[in-house]
Formats: structure tokens, sequence, C-alpha cells
């Protein structure tokens, strides 16, 4: 596939990130698994709406951080819950709609509503966003 393409390297949960992101999300499939001389996945790719990523068990050397992450733009407080909690399971929630999931990685769920309302033309219903927003860790769309 052209273009860019996520590459998440993983100690040895390479399988597991596969079943388990392509259970979450609809339009999903596994592409590839290829697996290494002990059986185990090594490498992989799956899709998730016309999205390629790629996975690699990789080792403990390298861990996921904030300084990257992924955004699932919702456009019902349903998707928001849906995706909070499939995501988060076994994961950690974070403030103003970020979550780290089982395997370290951070997520945005983030509700196109908010977006638009960050980009308000008036200032001040902005900073009313913005300060309901900063007391959220899931965002409650009826409460911005």
């Amino acid at each position: 596939m052209k273009g860019i393409v996520p590459f998440l390297w993983f100690d040895n949960q390479a399988e597991e990130a596969l079943n388990f992101y392509t259970s979450i999300f609809k339009n999903s499939k596994i592409l590839s698994m290829r697996r290494g001389p002990d059986g185990k996945v090594f490498t992989g790719s799956f899709q998730v709406n016309d999205r390629e990523f790629h996975v690699l068990n990789g080792g403990p050397m390298f861990k996921f951080t904030e300084a990257i992450s992924l955004m699932v733009n919702c456009e019902t407080q349903e998707e928001v819950d849906y995706y909070w909690s499939k995501l988060g399971d076994g994961g950690q929630e974070q403030m103003c709609g970020w979550l780290k999931d089982k395997f370290g990685l951070s997520w945005q769920i983030t509700p196109i509503q908010l977006t638009e309302l960050l980009a308000h033309k008036d200032p001040e219903k902005v900073q009313r966003v913005m300060q309901a927003m900063l007391k959220m860790k899931k965002i409650n769309i009826a409460t911005i």
C-alpha cells in the first residue's frame, strides 16, 4: 500500500492486538500474520476503514508514549461510550477524552461536536467548552 502506514511495535502481543483492534472497529479485518520460527506472530497487518496498520513483535525495548495517539472521531455519545469502553478495557482512563489501551497505546475518543466547539468564533464559548472538557475523562457531549 502506498502512503503513510502506522507501524505499531509490541513486546510480544502483536497477534492479540490484531484480534483486539479488529474486534472493536467495524469495517476492519486482519490482512496478514507472519509467524517466526517459534510459531508466534512476528509481523502482521490489519485494516480499519481502508486505513492499513502494521504490527511487530519487537521485544521490550520500546514502549508507546502519549507523544503518538490515534484519534477516533465520534458522531454520537453512544459511539463515544462504545469506543471508550472497548478500547479502555484493561487500560487506563486519562483526561480530556484520552485513554491508554491494554497495550499502552494512546487513543483520543473525540466527539466531532467537541472539535467544532473548540473552533467556534466566540472565544467565550470556546473557553467554557475548554473548561468543561478539562474536568472530564470520557467526554460527555451534553455537558460540553
